[in-house]
């Protein structure tokens, strides 16, 4: 499973600052640890247990299960006969028993630069009383489930911390999704109350979210399910009286007094106004070990969204234990994960997992280019930051710029780099580790799903060497196995099914209001494994490398090629910032490589460009992966997100016009363009 020894051709292993002060000091130590987790899973995650608070202790083993469909029902239970409340476990100890009431949880960075906030734990956690109590004077229970669609605002944390601390189940909504996914969603988990705010600012462009929360809500009463309640937080037209309340984030710096507000008085709340009558003491609601914390629907481009479903004790272990490990947190780290809450990475890195570890994070409400390329160095150097966790799209999108944006700040603070959402190609790593992190900084590539919960396939720092792009080995718990189309293990250097062997205390339960689903998706296809739906490659030093979702491979000419190891020879190129890469049908080799390159600026595409482009793929992979076709493309079809819609890219290479929904892209006129540029495809 784990190499006896690391490989010596490793590419930096950490500073000796990080060496003396990291929990895991060396991969002997990650070696020895990782076989104790997997042989005796009890004592490992039991003595983690003993760093929280727990109402009932567990009894039996620490975690039960059936991962094969052909035994039966597929379930994994962790802690049974445990109860806890995460809220008591992230916000009241650290503030009582550890003492952090005047330590930052969060520096709240606005859209604008200047609009800004701190909060303390303990003013977080009276914040979080006050707003339970609202939600149980509205009739809020124990398993009510509520949505939240919200900009990154504290009150958003504030809300999620708020359900858990009652027991209800919160669905969060990223603020990008329109009125019809939100609708889904409700209607999907049957939320009972919607907390939104009046609108936000993404870069220059106006978001009038109260106005998109009244359409899904009007279009949930057309469907026969009427929500009762909508608490409104004024966030960009709050006046002097909600901004006199000593605790309620200041004015914004763009304010918009004129925004229009739509408003139902026999619906509409107003977050203010019901916070200012309420307590901030709310004793917790206990629960127990497997009752559900929160639904978070999958994004897939295809098909009916996915209620992801988590439960209180193993999604708290696993978070914050990851969190600690992966990050190599210290007390005086400043982290910043510029992730939004709206996903998973927001939920597991910057609410639970950094709150259980008693962090002090940045919560960033803006774009990485607004108001220009630098914002992103600007905030760490303003914060100090020492942890940086941020996604291979906004690298690359960065890369587009130069090193000058990134020199222009002193970046000293910073010892850690991670990586999360996708496979990163070896260029932006390198790029990553040299200019962003002056090679002092090693790089944590995280490979994880909303299924998951946190990472499993990570690097530690200064335990295990990093390899550019790979997410290198399991972490503590997970065992990962290859499978070929049999379904037969692999051993050895191979490619092929990546899928988990056991469950770790973080993996989901099922789909919410749909088990069969849940089975049908993850369990039936291999029997007794958890399959991600990932290819992966395992090279002959034991290092993972994800290649990308099964459905982005390729079978050319009898050959299994990945797309994500194409896209990463094209984006070598100096000339290409982007790319990404879909098979066409082909009458002779079943499919051809079309591929789409976004130039970096100042670049222009031209047929020497293209021939040096195909060379440089046949001489990275082979010549069974020389592309086929190579589109010019300014831009890509992108969800909110910033993730990649492939479907949409294969429709154009294909010239079929019907799409399907796409109304998750943050900007549907690249695809008018992208049929113009197509490339001539008669054989």
């Amino acid at each position: 499973m784990i190499p006896d020894k690391p490989p010596k051709e490793d590419v930096f292993h950490g500073s000796e600052d990080l060496k003396k002060q990291a929990h895991i000091p060396s991969f002997e130590k990650y070696k020895e640890l990782y076989e104790k987790s997997i042989e005796n899973p009890d004592d490992f995650w039991g003595d983690i247990a003993k760093d929280f608070f727990w109402k009932t202790k567990h009894t039996g083993q620490f975690l039960d299960y059936n991962f094969d469909v052909t035994k039966g029902e597929i379930f994994v239970k962790c802690m049974e006969g445990a109860s806890t409340n995460i809220s008591y476990n992230l916000l009241d100890r650290n503030v009582h028993e550890k003492k952090l009431g005047d330590k930052v949880a969060f520096y709240w960075e606005g859209n604008e630069p200047g609009d800004e906030l701190t909060v303390t734990y303990r003013e977080l956690l009276q914040r979080v009383c006050q707003f339970a109590n609202v939600l149980k004077s509205q009739g809020v229970k124990k398993g009510d489930r509520v949505s939240i669609y919200m900009p990154m605002v504290v009150e958003l944390v504030v809300a999620m911390l708020a359900c858990v601390r009652i027991g209800a189940v919160h669905s969060i909504v990223f603020a990008g999704f329109s009125s019809e996914s939100l609708c889904e969603r409700i209607m999907d988990s049957q939320c009972s109350l919607i907390v939104t705010a009046d609108g936000f600012y993404r870069g220059d462009k106006l978001i009038n979210l109260k106005l998109l929360a009244d359409e899904a809500l009007q279009k949930c009463r057309d469907k026969g399910f009427p929500v009762e309640k909508c608490i409104m937080l004024k966030h960009l037209s709050k006046g002097a009286e909600e901004t006199s309340l000593g605790s309620q984030s200041p004015p914004a710096k763009r304010p918009c007094p004129d925004l229009q507000v739509p408003w139902n008085p026999k619906v509409d709340l107003c977050w203010h106004s019901l916070v200012r009558e309420a307590s901030d003491e709310c004793e917790p609601e206990w629960c127990e070990s497997e009752d559900p914390i929160f639904i978070l629907y999958t994004s897939g481009s295809t098909g009916k969204p996915k209620g992801v479903l988590h439960t209180v004790s193993g999604y708290m272990l696993y978070t914050a234990t990851t969190f600690k490990l992966v990050f190599d947190h210290q007390p005086d780290d400043v982290y910043w994960c510029t992730a939004d809450i709206g996903w998973i990475t927001g939920h597991s890195y910057i609410t639970y997992g950094p709150l259980a570890n008693g962090a002090t994070s940045v919560l960033f409400e803006g774009l990485p280019t607004y108001p220009d390329v630098s914002r992103m160095w600007e905030i760490v150097d303003k914060y100090h930051v020492t942890k940086f966790y941020t996604a291979p799209t906004a690298i690359r999108l960065l890369m587009k710029y130069g090193s000058e944006p990134v020199q222009k700040y002193k970046r000293e603070s910073l010892k850690v780099l991670g990586t999360v959402g996708e496979p990163i190609n070896p260029e932006a790593w390198q790029w990553y580790y040299t200019v962003v992190g002056e090679r002092r900084c090693p790089i944590v590539d995280t490979f994880w799903q909303t299924e998951t919960g946190g990472h499993v396939l990570t690097p530690l720092p200064a335990a295990t060497p990093m390899k550019p792009g790979s997410a290198t080995f399991p972490f503590f718990g997970v065992v990962p196995a290859i499978l070929n189309e049999s379904g037969e293990e692999l051993e050895g250097p191979s490619e092929g099914y990546l899928v988990f062997k056991q469950p770790w205390p973080g993996v989901m339960r099922t789909v919410y209001g749909n088990h069969q689903r849940f089975e049908t998706t993850y369990f039936k296809k291999f029997p007794g494994y958890y399959v991600t739906g990932d290819g992966c490659r395992r090279d002959k030093d034991g290092y993972y490398w994800i290649t990308g979702r099964i459905d982005d491979m390729l079978n050319v000419s009898g050959h299994l090629l990945s797309t994500a190891e194409v896209e990463s020879a094209l984006a070598e190129h100096e000339a290409v910032a982007e790319a990404a890469v879909v098979g066409r049908p082909h009458p002779v080799k079943g499919e051809s490589l079309y591929c789409f390159v976004t130039l970096t600026d100042g670049v222009t595409y031209n047929r020497t460009l293209e021939a040096e482009l195909k060379k440089q793929v046949r001489e990275k992979i082979g010549a069974i992966a020389t592309p086929d076709f190579i589109q010019n493309a300014p831009g890509l079809p992108k969800t909110r997100s910033g993730k990649i819609m492939r479907r949409v890219l294969r429709k154009i290479a294909c010239n079929e016009r019907d799409l399907g929904d796409i109304s998750t892209l943050a900007d549907s006129s690249v695809v008018e363009q992208l049929f113009h540029n197509r490339c001539c495809t008669s054989v």
